[in-house]
Parts: structure tokens; C-alpha cells; sequence
């Protein structure tokens, strides 16, 4: 039996499509105090993934998986779970937090949020 491979789950405070991408963004340039998804806040600009955190995840050597509030809500919502959260999964029936909503806004910075997902992911990876 091969064991399921690690997948970081990046949860998103945020809808998914189009117009609610646009309507974030202006959210975000007009009024970042309250932003609701800092994750989002944290690792994008208006527009794009910051460089940064991109070649951070690409240097995991894991699969990421992304998504927005309800996509989490309707493919592996876990009550309880608040949002933006970061996620480990496959190595259980559910998903297990890694950063917690509360843990990503105390965050000031993307190097902080890099480090801190690089030391959550050492201490529950072998």
C-alpha cells in the first residue's frame, strides 16, 4: 500500500471567480485594515503571488493545493477551521491545521509567514 503524499493546503478567507478576484483587489488597495484573508494580504500583491512565497512553495517539493472559502467549504470543510488557515493533508482521513487564522493575522510579514510554515512543516513531517 503506498501512503498518501503531503499536500499543503493553502485556505483562502475569500470566494472564488472572477468578480469576486476584482472585488478583492480593489478591497485590499482601498482598504488592506480590513482585508478579511490575510493570508491574501500576505502573499499577494493587487493582482499576483508575490515572487517570493511562489518559489517558497516550488521549493517544497510538495503538492500545494489552493483554495477559496467555498471551495474549502464544500470539498473539505472541518468545523471549527477558521479563516485563512493553512492545512496539512494526506497523512490522515482530514486534513490537519498548521497555521491557524489567528496564528496567520499575528503575522506581520511574508518572511514571517515563510518561516513559519517552513517550521510547522518540520515539526509534522518526518
Amino acid at each position: 500500500m503506498i501512503a498518501p503524499r503531503p499536500t499543503l493546503i493553502l485556505v483562502y478567507n475569500a470566494r472564488g471567480g472572477l468578480l469576486n478576484g476584482l472585488r478583492d483587489a480593489v478591497h485590499k488597495l482601498l482598504s488592506p485594515a480590513t482585508y478579511p484573508c490575510s493570508l491574501c494580504a500576505l502573499t499577494y500583491s493587487a493582482v499576483s503571488m508575490r515572487g517570493a512565497w511562489r518559489q517558497f512553495l516550488d521549493s517544497l517539493g510538495m503538492p500545494v493545493m489552493f483554495l477559496y472559502r467555498d471551495e474549502f467549504e464544500r470539498d473539505l470543510d472541518r468545523s471549527g477551521v477558521g479563516l485563512p488557515a493553512i492545512l496539512l493533508g494526506g497523512d490522515g482521513p482530514e486534513p490537519h491545521v498548521l497555521l491557524s487564522g489567528d496564528a496567520l493575522r499575528s503575522l506581520p510579514d511574508l518572511p514571517a509567514l515563510i518561516a513559519a510554515t517552513r517550521e510547522r512543516l518540520a515539526a509534522a513531517t518526518p
